[in-house]
């Protein structure tokens, strides 16, 4: 049966607020929830970005739910560093926690004041620091010499079963070039067209596990004001790939939407105020053969959503 997850946007609200947002999705009927390790918001208007891994830790303790990350490892975090916070996650709850390795974003890696690298070399970095994290994971110790460097390492404390290492990815040549690694997939919501190729690449080169959909949304009873939410909250989706994945800072991202329009929106948020309608959508990802889907509505202001999708829209797609 199909997963229908809450994605919990450390962006867009603050780490005590958006504990209470994933609570309350659990009691709404959400069967999971996921988030992004972000050191800045994708804009100024959104105005926060709670540090992950200490909001998981009260996530986790305060809910039921399975949990997922995902991390950018080989800039601002060490590997080994990701592999301990992971592997502690995985002993305190076990079999609840996953973790999404990523090649990141200049966006929150520039801190560390390092070059950016060339999207190739990222890739390969991050090949590289999956295959540490995942040799730590299992209770190894790890010395490696290459894009990232590692020095005897050694998780002492490892769950029996480790985490799963998801790959993200938005086209199908990542997805193809991460089956050789990854335990699963997950990806956006792009064209329908574009989300089967990428799971048959996937698939066809050996993937392995789920996969799993993060659907950026905007709804409201009102049109005009679902498609304000998204225009004022989530335009930075307006900028793809791979400028996307360049860009320095939130007022940067404020810089290059600056000339959006409401109308653009739509063409990365699914923006309607009908509740069928957006069941509809969610039904057509899942014959494509999504396992999970998480669901990330891009206001700041979540009770509504929580509780009118969870009475409305998640029953029929169970």
């Amino acid at each position: 049966m199909a997963v229908i997850g809450f994605h919990a946007s450390h962006e867009q609200i603050g780490p005590a607020q958006l504990l209470r947002d994933v609570q309350l999705a659990e009691q709404a009927g959400f069967g999971a929830a996921m988030c992004s390790d972000h050191l800045e918001p994708w804009s100024r208007r959104q105005g926060h970005s709670g540090f992950a891994w200490s909001w998981l830790g009260a996530a986790l303790a305060t809910t039921r739910l399975p949990f997922g990350v995902v991390n950018a490892p080989g800039q601002r975090y060490h590997p080994s560093v990701v592999a301990h916070a992971a592997g502690t996650l995985g002993c305190m709850f076990p079999g609840r926690f996953w973790l999404a390795l990523g090649s990141g974003e200049n966006l929150n890696e520039h801190v560390t004041g390092d070059p950016w690298p060339a999207k190739e070399v990222r890739q390969r970095r991050l090949e590289e620091s999956a295959a540490v994290i995942r040799r730590l994971l299992l209770g190894e110790e790890v010395s490696h010499e290459g894009l990232v460097r590692v020095d005897r390492a050694r998780v002492w404390d490892v769950p029996p079963d480790p985490p799963p290492l998801i790959a993200p990815a938005v086209s199908a040549e990542t997805a193809a070039r991460s089956a050789a690694w990854a335990d699963g997939v997950i990806t956006v919501n792009q064209h329908p067209g574009a989300l089967a190729e990428l799971l048959s690449a996937y698939r066809s080169a050996g993937g392995r596990g789920k996969a799993a959909l993060q659907v950026h949304l905007s709804w409201a009873p009102d049109e005009a004001e679902a498609l304000a939410l998204a225009h004022d909250q989530w335009r930075n989706a307006a900028v793809t790939p791979p400028r996307t994945w360049d860009i320095s800072s939130a007022a940067e991202f404020d810089e290059a939407t600056r000339d959006v329009t409401p109308g653009q929106m739509r063409d990365a948020v699914l923006v309607s105020s009908d509740l069928g309608r957006h069941a509809a959508w969610l039904e057509e990802f899942l014959g494509l053969g999504f396992d999970v889907l998480y669901l990330h509505h891009v206001g700041q202001e979540q009770e509504r959503f929580i509780r009118t999708f969870g009475e409305h829209v998640i029953p029929r797609l169970a």
